[in-house]
């Protein structure tokens, strides 16, 4: 067997000059100079979402002692991402995923009852789609608040699976229009977050 030999050549690098560095820091400094893509929404900020004594006007009621507070309704992707707030332990609902649920614990701490995980403050959750559970509050728990990134829908069950309620992105808009219009800050306000 004949014996194989590589060679490696070294290429000559000549090394960048001060001005190439300066032009392409320039450079990516300029902002984008092309034509905005075809229907691409408008970019959404919102600002101290971690604020949660902020004004209680901005707080949809739920449930008695349930709230949530809208970040974003995408209605084109059918998911929308809110902040729910909870001031009562116990059982808060039974449901079933229809698409992925991300949550990020902001205070407090939560379980499903199917499972043996909990979801702590500073903690992240994935819950895969068609997931079925029952969530629930522990007592020694005065308020837990949680960001939820909620794709598709919850569908309510009862305890043998059958479905007694949905909840998607169109019911949660609805919901924070009426508030926004009792509460004096106009239906229209909930329509900054629709994307």
């Amino acid at each position: 067997m004949a014996a194989t030999t590589t060679t490696t050549q070294a290429a000559i690098i000549t090394p960048p000059k001060q001005d190439d560095f300066k032009e392409r820091a320039d450079q990516a400094a300029v902002p984008y100079r092309g034509p905005r893509l075809p229907a691409v929404p408008d970019d959404l900020v919102v600002p101290g979402i971690f604020d949660i004594e902020c004004d209680e006007r901005l707080w949809v009621p739920q449930a008695p002692d349930v709230w949530f507070r809208p970040l974003l309704f995408s209605v084109s992707g059918g998911y929308f991402v809110n902040i729910l707030r909870v001031r009562r332990s116990g059982i808060l609902s039974r449901h079933r995923h229809a698409g992925a649920v991300h949550a990020t614990v902001l205070k407090g701490r939560w379980h499903y009852l199917e499972h043996p995980w909990w979801a702590t403050e500073g903690g992240y959750a994935y819950e895969p789609p068609g997931d079925i559970h029952t969530l629930e509050v522990p007592e020694d728990v005065k308020e837990m608040v949680t960001l939820f990134h909620v794709t598709g829908a919850y569908i309510y069950v009862d305890p043998d699976g059958v479905p007694v309620g949905v909840e998607d992105v169109f019911s949660k808009l609805d919901k924070a229009r009426k508030h926004y219009e009792a509460v004096g800050l106009g239906a229209s306000f909930a329509d900054q977050f629709v994307r």
